[in-house]
């Protein structure tokens, strides 16, 4: 502990707990052992630590709201399970502190996307902001945002937005890595890659680690199939009648999210292919469709309530008077993903 006043953080460190847990006693959550809690209340009285319960005594004359901004494009359908996802990770931790969540969409093609989210901001009608792609990814905006010094944090944020402002998020770069590895094991080296919606960090981190392992294994990357998606089922469908219906098409289809995968499969079953012998196919973020799909997919699980619930407990703590945490890799809190393997890869047919 430094010289000046102590921190959730010095808490955390002498009771010997997470920081999240230390907000979880403070704030009357649930899901805390007796132990715990008793040695986190005597690290607060042995650090005199009143930063928070000073703030938390102000929430009177605060809305006790956070917002959730989320991406509205009439032109193609959401990608539901995301947002539901986000949504009832935030929702559940507001409801353990108190809290109240509103959600607003945000044309992202409007040429006042910016201002809207920034009318949210002066009209006080929120504590604090949790914004999602894309944008998570406006420098213009976070930095107008980061000016007003206001509370916000962002999801699935790319590298350049994580110096910003604090963000939550996998790590995808390495995510994309992994999944490309495993199907290189299986002996695939003919490969596509359906990439998200332009201008989608995470999702281009995604491609980057496709990249990788691809230089990392001895192939040309500039060789793989890359096309641009949109992250829904259509576009899946419509980008791989286009690549399977060309000569030489790959032994497999990388797809930025489960929505693209799913359509993917749709359109090679139409097409008569034997699937995984004539083709595996995977996804990101491991969404319920993907068990139930056939063959059910293999995907990266991103831990979608887990990260919602995690960028609102970082604004209660901002909102109350604490810096955001900073790690090694900056103001990013890295939350795990995990490769999930099921039968919608295998060894390609020879």
């Amino acid at each position: 502990m430094g010289s000046g006043k102590p921190t959730i953080d010095d808490v955390a460190a002498l009771a010997g707990v997470a920081r999240v847990t230390v907000s979880r006693v403070l704030n009357g959550g649930p899901n805390v052992s007796d132990k715990v809690r008793q040695a986190v209340l005597a690290a607060v009285e042995k650090l005199q630590y009143k930063v928070n319960m000073q703030a938390r005594s102000l929430a009177g004359g605060k809305s006790r709201v956070l917002g959730l901004i989320y991406s509205s494009d009439v032109e193609n359908e959401p990608n539901s399970f995301y947002y539901a996802g986000i949504e009832l990770g935030a929702l559940r931790a507001c409801g353990q502190v108190g809290f109240q969540l509103g959600t607003h969409a945000v044309n992202q093609h409007s040429l006042r996307k910016a201002e809207t989210v920034m009318e949210l901001i002066r009209s006080r009608r929120y504590d604090g902001l949790i914004l999602t792609p894309p944008f998570s990814d406006d420098a213009e905006l976070l930095e107008k945002i980061k000016a007003a010094r206001f509370p916000v944090v962002a999801l699935s944020a790319g590298r350049p937005a994580q110096q910003i402002i604090p963000s939550v998020s996998i790590d995808d770069e390495a995510a994309g890595f992994e999944l490309t590895r495993y199907l290189l094991s299986l002996g695939h080296r003919n490969f596509a890659f359906i990439k998200g919606l332009e201008g989608h960090v995470s999702a281009e981190d995604r491609f980057a680690g496709f990249v990788r392992a691809l230089d990392q294994g001895g192939l040309d990357p500039a060789a793989a199939r890359v096309e641009r998606g949109s992250f829904t089922f259509r576009s899946g469908t419509d980008i791989a009648v286009k690549i399977l219906g060309t000569p030489g098409h790959p032994t497999a289809i990388i797809c930025a999210n489960d929505d693209m995968a799913v359509g993917a499969l749709f359109a090679a079953h139409k097409m008569g292919f034997s699937l995984p012998r004539d083709l595996s196919v995977v996804g990101f973020d491991d969404t319920p469709v993907s068990e139930i799909i056939w063959p059910p997919l293999t995907t990266i699980h991103q831990p979608l309530k887990t990260m919602g619930a995690r960028a609102a407990e970082i604004l209660f703590d901002i909102v109350g008077g604490e810096p955001p945490p900073v790690s090694d890799s900056g103001l990013v809190t890295l939350v795990p993903h995990r490769l999930v393997i099921r039968e919608s890869a295998t060894t390609p047919n020879a």
